[in-house]
């Protein structure tokens, strides 16, 4: 009788437990665009032949601030979305990508700024022999950000709403696999939206009295790896390591500063100095040049309950090879935290608009 009523009372506490999780509210929408591909580097100039269009449709899961942390950003949505763009040119081909998105709101509602991170496939990326030309992708997978501002009604007649605005696509690999000069589509999109179940959506929760939050100084220590290329055409895919040691300092719920520096071991740079040792000895390049760097950076973590946007301005202080990149670099990138201590992000190390890599990182915050 004991054991009955023991698992009577656990089965009781799981249904509560299960029944005290928010319910969860969600909208669909669908734009139409049409724009251009800006000359960002004179080298992707013969590929603007045309007028790029596409559809990007988006699955949004609404916020009202049944959790703390939505109330601070004034109710913001996530979710996913998949985007077909005709690239207009038949070097290019046409790319299909899915995103993870936020969506935040202003002026009462009426402006939505969506910004989507994710992966995109290339039909026709760059090849020797058939392909020559598409010095812009050397690979079919690329890495794809997108940024979205839109007039955006929602719920004008029985959940449905319209939205319109304008909208920046980048496609790149980060130098994955060589060539890799990128495009960025300036377009105009409109479309729809839906509310699912628009009836049950809840009134937004009001904002409370701000409450100072703050955190002692903290050390991580993070290993950031992946593969990338010379950016030399045919060069192969090699990888790289860094390691790195940074202090942080929350001064809210929503920012963290971050300050470091870390040691890139690259076999990437390994091969460029052996490549232009060879290829062009008139220049006197040294064949046994440190192909190691060490870099000093600032940094700032924008946090969304456990999602993190990352943000790093570096310098190389150790740089024997100056030759490879420039000395100034950033890093854009998202972080998620896996326990209270442990975290992995996904990043792009970059200098200026020449991206050198996406890195994966497992970090530990003592």
């Amino acid at each position: 009788m004991k054991k009955i009523a023991l698992c009577l009372l656990l089965l009781t506490s799981f249904l509560q437990a299960q029944e005290e999780k928010p319910p969860k509210y969600f909208s669909i929408d669908g734009n139409y665009f049409y724009g251009s591909i800006l000359e960002h580097n004179p080298d992707i100039g013969h590929l603007i032949t045309g007028h790029p269009t596409g559809v990007l449709l988006s699955w949004n899961q609404k916020t009202y601030g049944l959790k703390e942390w939505e109330r601070r950003y004034n109710y913001p949505d996530f979710g996913y979305s998949f985007a077909y763009q005709d690239m207009k040119n038949q070097s290019l081909g046409e790319t299909y990508g899915l995103y993870a998105h936020f969506n935040f709101y202003f002026f009462k509602r009426n402006l939505m700024f969506r910004v989507g991170q994710g992966l995109a496939y290339n039909t026709n990326p760059y090849h020797p022999d058939e392909n020559y030309l598409n010095n812009a992708y050397g690979s079919h997978v690329l890495s794809t950000t997108y940024l979205m501002g839109n007039y955006h009604k929602q719920n004008i007649i029985d959940g449905l709403g319209l939205q319109a605005g304008v909208t920046i696509i980048h496609y790149s690999n980060a130098d994955f696999k060589s060539p890799n000069n990128s495009t960025n589509t300036f377009t105009f999109n409109f479309g729809v939206n839906y509310l699912l179940d628009h009836e049950a959506h809840p009134d937004y929760i009001p904002k409370g009295p701000r409450e100072k939050y703050t955190e002692p100084v903290h050390l991580n220590l993070a290993i950031r790896s992946g593969v990338n290329s010379t950016g030399v055409v045919g060069s192969p895919q090699l990888p790289f390591m860094t390691i790195a040691a940074y202090a942080d300092k929350t001064l809210n719920r929503k920012s963290t500063i971050q300050a470091g520096t870390e040691l890139i071991m690259s076999c990437a740079l390994e091969e460029f100095i052996a490549y232009k040792a060879a290829a062009f000895p008139q220049q006197n390049n040294d064949p046994d040049a440190d192909s190691k760097r060490v870099g000093v950076f600032v940094g700032h973590k924008l946090s969304f309950n456990k999602l993190s946007l990352i943000t790093h301005l570096g310098y190389y202080a150790y740089y024997p090879y100056t030759t490879y990149v420039e000395q100034v670099y950033n890093r854009i990138g998202l972080q998620r935290e896996i326990t209270e201590d442990w975290w992995a992000s996904a990043t792009v190390r970059s200098h200026g608009a020449n991206a050198e890599a996406v890195e994966f990182s497992i970090g530990y915050r003592l």
